[in-house]
């Protein structure tokens, strides 16, 4: 009885040792299960934090790229309109001046853009039309010595002009000079006025860069081409005068002297801006004057 009792509490033993160890396994698998299931979790984590750190880094540099474009545009615009104020400011000054009879703002800028032009034969004027250094004389200061043009512009510097072409009927020619310079813009034509105050910018008798005033006496008058496509003024001209600018108060080019009635007083013409304009661009085969 005694031995039956014993081993009845032995295999009770075993039984209860088997069940701890399986248990012990049963723990063991479930920590290993729990903790590979977290550390997938973690990476999971890490990854979506991850995304989401670098949506919101673009989202961000998109914000900060899209507020620059605009701070960029306003500034932009506030710089043009600031640009704009000053330069209307200036033209206002200038016609002011130029209402009370005082050229000097207007001849200030002119003259900046009126140049010598010499041969071995004559010496006459020129101005500049063009940023790239285009210049408008007379055909007839240069007539013969096309390939031998000296130009000087207003800051004193010597060029051997290159001779893009002419129109001996206008008595226009077209030289070219390297670099980039102040131009005179070409005014429209058909807005000219009798009356009108006009300037003429010149080298008179080789004296450099005269300025002489006076107005517009007539319109369409006929020139030696046979067309009538003239200004006529009483503005002071002489030798030296020719291929230089008339300029109106704005300080925009209404003509290119050209001649005056020998035996008489205050009887220049000037070829018209209109034509000048038209014809240059057919001898520069180009549309260098817009």
């Amino acid at each position: 009885m005694t031995q039956e009792l014993h081993n009845s509490h032995r295999k009770h033993r075993n039984a209860l040792y088997s069940l701890v160890i399986v248990l012990a396994i049963l723990q063991t698998t479930s920590l290993i299960i729990i903790s590979m299931q977290i550390s997938k979790l973690d990476v999971k984590i890490e990854t979506e934090a991850e995304k989401t750190s670098t949506q919101l880094r673009d989202f961000t540099t998109g914000l900060m790229e899209n507020y620059d474009a605009v701070y960029q545009e306003n500034f932009n615009q506030i710089s043009s309109a600031i640009t704009r104020q000053e330069e209307d400011f200036t033209q206002e000054i200038k016609l002011l001046k130029s209402a009370q009879d005082d050229f000097s703002g207007v001849i200030e800028d002119a003259v900046k853009s009126v140049v010598t032009v010499r041969t071995g034969r004559s010496v006459g004027t020129g101005f500049i039309v063009h940023p790239d250094g285009y210049i408008v004389t007379n055909e007839h200061i240069i007539s013969g010595s096309e390939d031998n043009v000296e130009v000087v512009t207003y800051d004193k510097d010597y060029f051997n002009a290159e001779f893009i072409g002419k129109d001996p009927v206008r008595d226009l020619a077209l030289l070219k000079i390297t670099g980039e310079y102040d131009f005179l813009e070409l005014a429209d034509s058909s807005e000219l006025q009798v009356g009108k105050k006009v300037i003429a910018i010149g080298n008179p008798l080789g004296l450099t860069l005269t300025v002489t005033e006076g107005i517009i006496s007539a319109l369409n008058r006929m020139g030696p081409s046979g067309l009538a496509e003239y200004v006529q003024t009483d503005v002071s001209l002489n030798p030296g005068n020719s291929g230089g600018p008339l300029i109106d108060t704005q300080g925009k080019v209404i003509g290119i002297n050209n001649f005056k009635i020998g035996g008489a007083e205050a009887l220049g013409f000037s070829l018209e801006s209109s034509v000048i304009k038209e014809r240059i661009n057919v001898i520069a085969n180009a549309t260098i004057i817009p």
